[in-house]
């Protein structure tokens, strides 16, 4: 019998007690798919990031709070919320160490962002504010984040496109920064109707995605959220 793979997960951050958190619905989804999901701490310095990228299998960046603005070389502009510099710092680590090895990534959310800003990218701080020329649709969906808000146009002949087995996914949206400036190395594979960046990978890596909605939460109900995890779980198998 094939042991499982197992999945390091970023955690979030309780910025008022200090404290790590894990949102159910990614352990939930790890699980229901087949691998072991394995939170880790918010604070690991290289040669713990190093250690890991080269124990574990594959890395879930979570979703979570803004990446501070110096990291992608910006003033801080109204509207941009609070940060966490633990997991700031030692997700970038991590994911130096992880890209280097060339292990499986998903980025979720706040994930996608941090994957887009390590590999030389930028973000918008605050969609609605910088964007206020053309009303973006409801990144801030007003109802629960298990029922889709928008949907998302697939960039056919994508590895996002092979995953889904679909071009236009319903997704829910639980955002207000969005990728601006795409790292050189990645390409956009997902967009909102509004023009917004979706969805990220890198062609030619075993797997590097990065998603703006949030799959483990339409996991169990929408094909294409189960078919991206299995997908995830699949390379991280390989690795």
């Amino acid at each position: 019998h094939m042991n499982k793979p197992v999945i390091g997960l970023t955690a979030s951050h309780d910025l008022l007690t200090d404290d790590l958190k894990m949102g159910h619905f990614y352990i939930d989804a790890i699980r229901k798919n087949g691998a072991i999901p394995l939170v880790l701490p918010l604070t690991l310095d290289e040669e713990e990031a190093g250690q890991l990228a080269d124990t574990l299998d594959g890395f879930l960046f979570s979703g979570g709070p803004d990446v501070h603005p110096f990291l992608f070389g910006e003033e801080t502009l109204a509207g941009c919320g609070d940060f966490s510099p633990l997991r700031d710092s030692s997700e970038l680590l991590l994911l130096s160490q992880v890209y280097e090895r060339k292990k499986p990534v998903l980025g979720i959310c706040r994930g996608a962002q941090l994957i887009n800003i390590a590999l030389g990218g930028d973000i918008y701080q605050d969609i609605f504010s910088q964007l206020s020329g053309r009303v973006p649709i409801a990144h801030r969906q007003p109802f629960n984040a298990t029922h889709p808000a928008h949907r998302v146009a697939v960039e056919a002949g994508s590895r996002l496109a092979q995953i889904s087995e679909s071009l236009s996914l319903e997704v829910n949206s639980l955002h207000h920064q969005a990728i601006r400036n795409v790292a050189p190395c990645l390409t956009v594979c997902g967009r909102a109707s509004d023009g917004i960046i979706e969805a990220v990978e890198q062609p030619g890596h075993p797997f590097l995605l990065g998603v703006q909605w949030h799959p483990e939460q339409l996991a169990g109900k929408y094909s294409h959220a189960d078919r991206l995890f299995s997908a995830f779980i699949k390379a991280c198998r390989k690795a």
